[in-house]
C-alpha cells in the first residue's frame, strides 16, 4: 500500500504555521539549531518566498521553500521530513514539486546549502556539489547546484 501526499503551497497562515511546525521538529528540536536562526526574514509571507508542507492525512510531515536569489537563480532552503517520513519518497517529491515551481518563476538555475549528511539525496536529484565544507549552526554543510 502507497502512501498517499499531498503538497501545498503555502497561501495561508495556517499552512504557513504547518511549515514552520515541521522546521521546529527537525531542525529546532532535533538538530538543536537555534530559533533564531531557523526562523528568519524570508519566513514573512512577502510572496518573495514560495514555501511548500506536504501533507499525509492532513497532517503536516515535511517542507521546503525557494527563494529569489539573484537574476534566473533559487535557493532551496529549510527543506525538512519528519522522522517517521523519511524513507518514503516524501524528500523528493516535496523537492520536486519546489524545481517545478521554480521553473513556473523563471529561475534557470538553482542552489542549496545541504547538509553533508544529506549531499548523497541532492546527488540523485542531479545536485552537484562546488566549493569547501562549511559549518552553518553547527552542522557540515556543502553548497550544490542544479540547472533546470
Amino acid at each position: 500500500m502507497s502512501t498517499e501526499y499531498t503538497i501545498r503551497n503555502v497561501a495561508d497562515d495556517k499552512t504557513m504555521q504547518d511549515a514552520l511546525a515541521v522546521r521546529r521538529v527537525v531542525f529546532i528540536e532535533e538538530q538543536q539549531v537555534p530559533e533564531d536562526l531557523e526562523i528568519d526574514e524570508h519566513d514573512k509571507p512577502d510572496g518573495e518566498t514560495l514555501h511548500a508542507v506536504a501533507y499525509r492525512d492532513n497532517q503536516p510531515v515535511a517542507t521546503g521553500r525557494v527563494r529569489t536569489y539573484d537574476t534566473g537563480v533559487g535557493k532551496v532552503e529549510r527543506v525538512a521530513v519528519l522522522e517517521s517520513e523519511r524513507g518514503t519518497g516524501i524528500g523528493k517529491k516535496i523537492m520536486l514539486h519546489l524545481e517545478e515551481q521554480a521553473k513556473q518563476r523563471g529561475f534557470e538555475l538553482l542552489k542549496l546549502n545541504a547538509q553533508c549528511h544529506a549531499q548523497v539525496f541532492y546527488e540523485k536529484l542531479g545536485y552537484e556539489p562546488f566549493g569547501e565544507v562549511f559549518d552553518e549552526a553547527g552542522i557540515d554543510h556543502i553548497a550544490m547546484k542544479k540547472n533546470i
